[in-house]
């Protein structure tokens, strides 16, 4: 009897991996590339580059972790060198990790949701890791003026680097009334966190977890066997 062939999307092998990995990292290098070699730092005076209202981008710089935190901030007796290298350190440990894992994945071969969500986490991890690595020293500063690609001197040291972040989306705003207690008569901005290509791809990789974590992680994952017409 011969073997049902199975649908391309029925599995998820390393070569399917490797295209969404090496997709996302060049849209997202691509994208920083670009803001970052054609325009300076968004702050106070400085228009956004595109602004439709409920979508902007912008030029920030994160040098801590998501949403703009900082390791000092929770452990406030590090400084700040030492809290950004730890972070960096981190990340790289925690991406070596993720690969691993990604790499028993792809081996099963059946693991499809899995696998999906495993590539585009570690695809995102790895963009930043590459800002928060090379950044600094591939470009010069961009406070106030356009960065400048390969000078003498970059703008900080090896795993020194900032992350560039471009998306916005503030969708609705408003303030508070006055009686309110702690939050009263202060402006509130949905969705306020500016972001990048990157934090898209881990975003949605996390999203798939959440969401489809009783089907991914059950003892056999039924998603190898789709029938095939």
């Amino acid at each position: 009897m011969t073997p049902p062939i199975k649908s391309k999307l029925s599995y998820f092998n390393s070569r399917w991996a490797l295209a969404v990995i090496v997709g996302v990292l060049l849209i997202d290098q691509c994208s920083k590339f670009y803001i970052k070699l054609n325009y300076p730092l968004s702050g106070y005076g400085v228009s956004p580059i595109l602004d439709w209202g409920f979508f902007k981008i912008l030029f920030v710089e994160n040098s801590g972790m998501a949403m703009g935190t900082q390791l000092n901030d929770i452990l406030p007796f590090v400084s700040d060198e030492l809290a950004k290298l730890i972070l960096t350190l981190f990340r790289l440990i925690a991406i070596s990790g993720l690969g691993y894992w990604l790499w028993k994945t792809l081996k099963k071969q059946n693991a499809v949701l899995l696998s999906w969500a495993l590539s585009l986490i570690f695809a995102g991890a790895l963009g930043n890791i590459i800002d928060s690595v090379f950044y600094g020293v591939i470009f010069t500063d961009s406070y106030r003026n356009i960065a400048t690609l390969f000078p003498e001197q970059g703008y900080a040291p090896l795993f020194f680097g900032h992350v560039v972040d471009m998306l916005q989306f503030p969708l609705v705003e408003w303030d508070w009334p006055e009686w309110l207690p702690l939050i009263g008569g202060k402006h509130f901005l949905f969705f306020q966190y500016i972001f990048n290509i990157a934090d898209v791809a881990i975003s949605t990789g996390v999203g798939i977890l959440i969401f489809f974590n009783k089907k991914i992680f059950s003892k056999s994952d039924q998603s190898s066997e789709l029938p095939v017409e």
